[in-house]
């Protein structure tokens, strides 16, 4: 029985695989479902991803849903790595895995931080890379920098070309 219908068995249908490159295989997972699935990849012995090597938030700009979270999952003891993914619209959250696995603490609020994507349930879902007082999320293709935040070559090279441009 491959992977795939493994996870079907257990969670119905709406587990797809996206890929399978040189036996790395990639599956998009709902939300709904997505601790149930990474606890069962963990725990059942069969797979054995005890390590989330890493988490990572995407904004797909216009496509929707709008924002994917990737998980980048190894079984030490195979030497085997899958990838889950999960999509959701902006404002949706995303159940965290961090008693899943304790390196998604800092992933998650990275993603958090950088991007908005929220993840429910998380113990401390916080700024981790920016400031407290900072305003938006800057990986976000809709975030838009103001001058001020500029740094000094950057606002130059903004007065170069909007006089270029006659802007």
């Amino acid at each position: 029985m491959s992977m795939l219908e493994i996870l079907r068995s257990k969670f119905g249908e709406g587990v797809e695989e996206l890929a399978d490159f040189v036996g790395h295989k990639t599956f998009l997972v709902p939300p709904r479902i997505v601790r149930e699935v990474s606890s069962f990849l963990r725990n059942e012995q069969v797979f054995g991803f005890d390590y989330l090597t890493c988490l990572s938030g995407i904004d797909r700009g216009k496509e929707e849903p709008r924002f994917e979270v990737s998980y980048l999952l190894s079984s030490l003891t195979r030497r085997e790595m899958i990838q889950l993914k999960v999509r959701v619209n902006d404002g949706e959250a995303v159940p965290s895995v961090c008693d899943i696995w304790r390196t998604a603490d800092w992933h998650e609020r990275e993603a958090f931080d950088l991007l908005g994507i929220v993840f429910s349930g998380h113990p401390n879902l916080k700024r981790i890379l920016l400031p407290e007082g900072w305003t938006g999320h800057p990986l976000r293709k809709d975030y838009v920098v103001a001058e001020a935040d500029k740094e000094p070559w950057e606002r130059e090279e903004s007065a170069r070309e909007s006089n270029e441009h006659g802007k």
